[in-house]
């Protein structure tokens, strides 16, 4: 497989002077985290996933969750101070974040969005977060997203 490098998130977190790993595996459509976590040898729950979401007035948010949990989008409308949040089709956030479906990476974004991070993943040592393409993750410490995004933490994950 080909590898993949400089991509917008790559740019931005080097003008950052984040320390990043890359990590390459065989993407498959609608696989998810499940996928690139068995691929990659590491826990689900460790895998970072990048969901581009829309409030009920069109106004384009992210939220960085565990690979494992899936977002109480109730919770995130009353935290965001929206009567609803849902997630965007994949035309809208690929316009929203300049990423295809399956490659959004929270760094590098076309629009400045507002980034929303479930709290529980600053006690994990290391993350995978999506590099800006599919089947590109890049390995991290979590402290890093609050460092170059300072993210809103959240508690609105729940179990698969």
């Amino acid at each position: 497989m080909a590898k993949h490098t400089g991509t917008p998130a790559t740019a931005f977190l080097a003008a950052h002077g984040v320390k990043y790993t890359e990590h390459f595996y065989d993407y498959v459509e609608h696989g998810g985290t499940a996928v690139s976590s068995s691929s990659l040898g590491v826990p689900e729950h460790e895998v970072v996933k990048t969901l581009v979401m829309e409030t009920d007035k069109g106004e384009p948010l992210v939220v960085l969750m565990h690979g494992d949990r899936k977002v109480s989008t109730k919770e995130l409308a009353r935290v965001a101070g929206a009567k609803r949040v849902f997630p965007c089709k994949p035309e809208d956030a690929t316009r929203h974040s300049g990423y295809l479906v399956g490659g959004c990476s929270p760094f590098g974004t076309r629009k400045r969005m507002p980034v929303y991070l479930e709290r529980t993943i600053l006690d994990l040592p290391r993350i995978l977060i999506n590099g800006g393409r599919r089947g590109y993750l890049l390995g991290m410490a979590p402290s890093e997203i609050t460092r170059v995004l300072s993210p809103v933490l959240v508690e609105v994950g729940r179990e698969e």
